[in-house]
């Protein structure tokens, strides 16, 4: 059996048995800045380099300050995860104290099986490396990508674990402040894995009423509290609503194709309780979720009383069917977007200068390594890494697969500069005025929805016709029945799939947002600088 049907463990015990020199962390971490930094991160803690004790393996995941590698001990052989944290990266105060509280959390504490545990910390000239259990059963939220939705019974399982960890770390002081659903992982592919919680950089210690005032988290989680800069533990109850509501209907409560807009929609705080699948979904489930997601923090559910809510009591009662196919729709929904979007950007390639031409096409043929004409998803990968781009490669791949027409598993030339025009976030006005005109076949200076049913039948959509007015829901903003120049701008360049979107807030710090409180008692939001 060749080396692709290895599963990551297997091949990385297969690694250990060999024992050789160059798997020995040929990785090393580098200071791009010619020389190790001389900063001291965490004290009292071993100095002896990582490579000395595990063998550092393939990377799992990167993040906005460092790289999670999979990793064995050398004595035990034990299937380790290693987050290597780039001092590099670490440009502030506020970083270093941050690497320094996660650390201290997470031995803070104690061992449960609903949190991922730290195994020990160490520190070189380049990196903080914390060692940690390893989970191998993926992101709660790639399993919830893949279902679509959960059935009741299953929501209520994963929800319990999720308040579960809440009233554990509230109960040891701390607050969470990042729950989402990338940042509980299963410990194996199993359906019926243990599922934890990791990811404590955000973390912070708290003392019964003490307050914050610091933004931060991922915007579709955050409670009202936090956009108004004075909250404390309740906040993690309204993330973990937030969640369940996924959970059942497979989109957020609270979306918007901007940090505003979304901070906006949590201020108003209407939950949609009429659209399917909700019609399906028992009124003790949404009595919870509405009780979670209470704008007013002394009224929401403590963790204590989310555990004992009828619904999670109940949880084996509960309906275990699949609430019906809404939530496909509505990726179907996405897979027509893409389509609105690639169209645009096509109208824009054709329009590109010369220069740009030659440049996408010499990085085209840099590419296709294999001179077959097409770059594959591998190639691409090579290639996105090479140039600078930071993406994903769950990213990559859902991006590929949308512009990747007839399935075929590698791009042409002309997929292959949408790719690149989506990199790019159309920068250029004049070709977004040249695509945008496409559509406006009148010259009205708006896109009807008639003009975009026409576009997207054109285009090859067989049924365009049937979700053309979902599509104008997203888009048309101002809900005015019309999509205007800067809503297609906004398209164009934010995407609507709420599930990247989430992603891209890896690390979550908002201080640029500015809750004011006017005269008439009314909130307003605004940007600073």
């Amino acid at each position: 059996m060749g080396n692709c049907c290895r599963s990551p463990a297997a091949a990385a015990r297969e690694d250990v048995k060999s024992n050789h020199p160059a798997h020995d962390h040929a990785r090393k971490h580098k200071d791009g800045s010619g020389g190790p930094k001389k900063l001291t991160v965490l004290s009292g803690i071993s100095k002896e380099g990582i490579e000395d004790k595990y063998v550092v393996d393939r990377e799992l995941g990167r993040g906005e300050f460092g790289v999670t590698y999979l990793c064995i001990d050398r004595d035990t052989r034990e299937l380790l995860a290693c987050k290597s944290i780039l001092k590099r990266k670490l440009r502030t105060a506020v970083d270093v104290e941050d690497v320094r509280r996660e650390v201290a959390i997470m031995n803070h504490l104690p061992k449960d099986s609903s949190i991922v545990s730290l195994k020990e910390a160490r520190e070189d000239d380049n990196a903080v490396h914390l060692v940690m259990e390893l989970c191998e059963g993926g992101e709660l939220f790639d399993r919830i990508v893949a279902r679509g939705h959960y059935s009741e019974r299953a929501a209520a399982a994963v929800t319990r674990t999720i308040v579960e960890v809440v009233q554990l770390c509230h109960k040891h002081g701390v607050i969470h402040r990042d729950l989402k659903p990338e940042n509980f992982l299963f410990a194996n592919k199993k359906e019926n894995s243990p599922l934890k919680a990791i990811d404590f950089g955000l973390s912070i210690f708290f003392k019964p009423g003490e307050r914050f005032s610091e933004i931060v988290g991922s915007p579709y989680y955050m409670a009202p509290e936090v956009l108004k800069r004075n909250y404390g533990p309740e906040i993690d109850i309204w993330s973990a609503g937030v969640i369940l509501y996924i959970l059942l209907c497979g989109v957020p409560p609270f979306w918007a194709e901007s940090e505003q807009g979304v901070a906006l929609a949590i201020l108003r705080g209407h939950i949609d309780f009429k659209r399917d699948p909700w019609t399906s979904i028992s009124e003790n489930a949404k009595n919870l979720v509405r009780q979670m997601l209470e704008p007013d923090p002394k009224l929401r559910l403590t963790a204590k009383q989310v555990l004992e809510h009828p619904w999670l009591q109940n949880a084996n009662k509960a309906p275990n069917v699949p609430l019906g196919d809404v939530v496909k729709s509505r990726l179907k929904q996405f897979s027509m977007m893409n389509r609105f979007k690639r169209t645009a950007l096509r109208v824009i390639a054709e329009h590109l200068s010369i220069e740009e031409v030659e440049d996408l096409k010499e990085m085209f043929r840099m590419m296709d390594t294999d001179n077959d004409s097409a770059v594959s998803f591998e190639e691409l990968k090579a290639g996105i890494q090479k140039s600078g781009y930071q993406l994903a490669e769950s990213e990559l791949q859902t991006l590929a697969e949308a512009v990747d027409t007839n399935g075929k598993g590698a791009l042409d030339y002309e997929e292959f500069v949408a790719v690149f025009l989506h990199f790019q976030r159309m920068a250029n006005d004049e070709h977004l005025r040249k695509a945008f005109s496409h559509f406006d076949k009148d010259g009205s200076g708006y896109i009807e929805l008639d003009e975009l049913r026409e576009a997207l039948v054109e285009d090859g959509a067989a049924d365009g016709s049937d979700v053309a007015n979902d599509i104008f829901q997203e888009v048309d903003t101002d809900k005015d029945g019309r999509i205007n120049y800067d809503e297609f701008v906004a398209m164009m360049k934010t995407g609507t799939d709420w599930r990247k979107a989430s992603r891209h807030y890896s690390r979550g710090r908002f201080n640029s947002l500015s809750i004011r409180l006017m005269k008439d008692g009314s909130l307003n939001l605004a940007s600073e600088g």
